[in-house]
C-alpha cells in the first residue's frame, strides 16, 4: 500500500518538473536566440517479489516470469533543442545577424567563453562588437598591409587579409579604424571627344581640361591642361595632331602651387607674390619641364596675370588616325615613339606625391557640332578604380557579409575589411549547458572549442544581416504538453488520495 503512495509522490514531482520547463519555454517565447527544452521521463526502481523460474521436466511445471512492482517515475533527461532553428525576424539593423546552420557565435562574458545564437549586436564605448547582454563577440583580426593591397586590387570581397589565430574581441571601431588613410593618385584617364572644328583649339588658351589627383596626405589638386591644334613651320594646322600643355596646378582652394602671397614680419598675408619651391624647380609633364616666373615689369599687386608658366621644350603631342578619328598615340616632348604610347606622366612634385600617369587612349576625334567634350577621371580606364587615390575618410557605417566578414564604410568611398566573426560547432550540441542570457557553456559531454573556431561558410552555414533568430518555442506544442502534464499531475494526485482512503479503511478494521 505504501508503495502506491510513493509512486504517486514521484509522479507529482516529475510532472511538476515538466511543468516548470514548459513554463520557462512559454515565458521565453519572444526571447532572441532562445532554445526550448523538453523533459523525458523514465520508470524508477522495481521491487521483485518473485524471480523468474525455468521449466521443470521432472515435475511437469512450466517456467514463470518474475513478479515486479515499480515504485514510480523519475526525470530521465531535460534536453535543449539547440538543433532546431527559431523563426527569423527582420529588423533592418545592419548589425543584427542570424546564423543559418548549426554553428554558434563565440562570445566572451565575465572572462569566460560562451556560445550563443542571439545575434543582436551593437558597438560599445570601447568600439568592441557586443551582444545585447554585453558579451564581446569573438573573431579574427586582419593583416592591415595585406588588406590594403587587396582593396587596391579590387579584392574587397576576399578574406585574404584575415589572420586566423586564437579568437579575440572584435574591436571594429578602434581609433585606427575610425579613419581611412589617404592614398596618392597614380592613374587618371581622359574620356570624351575632340572636335577638330572647335574654334577654341586655335586660341592661345585652347580647350581646357582639369585632372584631379591626391597627394599622400590626402590633399586634392587639379592639374589644368589645355589642348591646342598643332601647326607646322608655316603656321598651318596639322590634321589629327594636338599640343598638350599644363596651364596651372591648383589646390582645393584654387591657389596655384607655383606661387604664393608673401607674409610680413607679423605673419600676415601681403599682396606681393613669390614663387614656391615647386614654382622655382618646375614641374615635369610628358617630358616637358614647366617653370614659373613673375614678371616684375608687368606685376600689379593682387593680379594673377603677372604669373607665367613656361615650358622648357616642345610640347607633348596627341595623335589621332585622321581617317577613322580613333586615338593613335600620345608622345612626350620630342619623342617619335614611346614605350607607353597611351599615357603621359606627371612626375611626382615632391616626396609627398606619386607619379601620375594620364591615359589618353579612350578619347576620339569625331565631328560633334564644333565643340570638344573632354573629361578626366581618377583611376585606370578599365573602370577598376586602381590608382585613383583618395582623401582621408571618416567611418560612416559597418556591415557584415554572409561569411561574417566585417567591413567599415568611409566617406572617401573606401571599404575597409576590419575583421571576421568566428563561429563554433560541437559534436553534441545538445550537451551544452544553458547559462542564461541566451548563452551556453561547454560540458564534458558537448565537445570542446579549439580556441580558433571556423568560418561560418566552412561550417556549412551563412550569416544573414538585418535579421534575428527568434525563440524556437512552438506554442501549440507547449500548450498541448501543458494539458497532458496537468492531467498526469491530476492522475498522480488521485493515486495518493485513493491510497489514503484504502489505508483509512485498513485502520478502521480495528474498530
Amino acid at each position: 500500500m505504501m508503495r502506491s503512495l510513493y509512486s504517486g509522490v514521484a509522479g507529482l514531482k516529475t510532472h511538476q518538473t515538466k511543468m516548470d520547463v514548459i513554463g520557462n519555454n512559454i515565458a521565453n517565447v519572444n526571447t532572441v536566440g532562445f532554445k526550448a527544452s523538453n523533459v523525458n521521463f523514465s520508470d524508477l526502481l522495481y521491487q521483485t517479489t518473485k524471480t523468474a523460474s525455468a521449466a521443470n521436466d521432472a515435475t511437469g511445471t512450466t517456467g514463470t516470469n518474475a513478479k515486479q512492482i515499480g515504485i514510480g517515475t523519475k526525470v530521465a533527461s531535460i534536453t535543449t533543442t539547440v538543433g532546431t532553428s527559431g523563426g527569423s525576424q527582420n529588423t533592418d539593423n545592419a548589425l543584427d545577424c542570424m546564423i543559418n546552420g548549426d554553428a554558434f557565435y563565440v562570445v566572451k562574458y565575465g572572462g569566460e567563453l560562451r556560445y550563443t545564437k542571439a545575434g543582436s549586436f551593437f558597438v560599445d564605448g570601447s568600439g568592441t562588437l557586443c551582444t545585447a547582454a554585453g558579451a564581446a563577440v569573438m573573431g579574427w583580426g586582419t593583416n592591415e598591409a595585406q588588406v590594403n593591397e587587396d582593396i587596391a586590387q579590387g579584392k574587397e570581397a576576399q578574406a585574404i587579409g584575415i589572420v586566423r589565430t586564437a579568437v579575440k574581441p572584435l574591436t571594429v571601431m578602434s581609433a585606427e579604424n575610425l579613419t581611412s588613410a589617404p592614398q596618392a593618385t597614380t592613374n587618371c584617364y581622359l574620356k570624351g571627344n575632340v572636335d577638330s572644328t572647335d574654334p577654341e583649339l586655335q586660341t592661345k588658351n585652347g580647350v581646357a581640361m582639369q585632372v584631379n589627383f591626391y597627394d599622400k596626405l590626402g590633399n586634392s589638386y587639379n592639374m589644368q591642361l589645355k589642348l591646342t591644334s598643332k601647326v607646322d613651320t608655316n603656321n598651318q594646322i596639322i590634321d589629327g595632331q594636338y599640343d598638350v600643355a599644363v596651364s596651372d596646378i591648383v589646390d582645393k582652394d584654387g591657389q596655384s602651387i607655383f606661387w604664393q602671397y608673401k607674409k610680413d614680419a607679423n605673419g600676415n598675408t601681403t599682396e606681393e607674390k613669390e614663387l614656391t619651391t615647386i614654382g622655382t624647380n618646375g614641374v615635369t609633364f610628358g617630358g616637358v619641364t614647366y617653370t614659373a616666373t613673375i614678371d616684375p615689369a608687368t606685376y600689379t599687386a593682387g593680379q594673377t596675370q603677372s604669373f607665367n608658366l613656361t615650358p622648357g621644350a616642345a610640347l607633348s603631342t596627341l595623335n589621332f588616325n585622321a581617317a577613322t578619328g580613333k586615338f593613335d598615340t600620345v608622345l612626350p616632348s620630342g619623342a617619335s615613339t614611346s614605350t607607353e604610347p597611351e599615357t603621359l606622366t606627371l612626375t611626382k612634385l615632391s616626396d609627398a606625391y606619386e607619379d601620375v600617369k594620364i591615359d589618353f587612349s579612350t578619347i576620339t576625334q569625331y565631328a560633334a557640332n564644333g565643340k570638344c567634350s573632354l573629361q578626366a577621371q581618377r583611376g585606370m580606364s578599365d573602370g577598376s578604380g586602381t590608382g585613383a587615390g583618395r582623401a582621408m575618410g571618416k567611418m560612416t557605417g559597418l556591415s557584415v557579409d554572409e561569411g561574417g566578414k566585417i567591413y567599415g564604410s568611409y566617406d572617401n568611398g573606401e571599404t575597409k575589411l576590419l575583421g571576421q566573426i568566428s563561429v563554433a560547432t560541437f559534436a553534441n550540441a545538445t550537451g551544452l549547458e544553458s547559462v542564461g542570457n541566451s548563452m551556453f557553456a561547454t560540458t564534458q559531454n558537448s565537445g570542446d572549442f579549439d580556441g580558433i573556431g571556423q568560418d561560418v561558410q566552412e561550417a556549412g552555414g551563412s550569416i544573414s544581416t538585418g535579421v534575428l533568430e527568434m525563440s524556437n518555442v512552438d506554442l501549440s506544442s507547449e500548450f498541448t504538453n501543458m494539458i497532458t502534464t496537468q492531467r498526469g499531475f491530476q492522475a498522480n494526485s488521485r493515486i495518493i488520495t485513493t491510497s489514503d482512503s484504502m489505508l483509512e479503511e485498513l485502520i478502521n478494521l480495528k474498530r
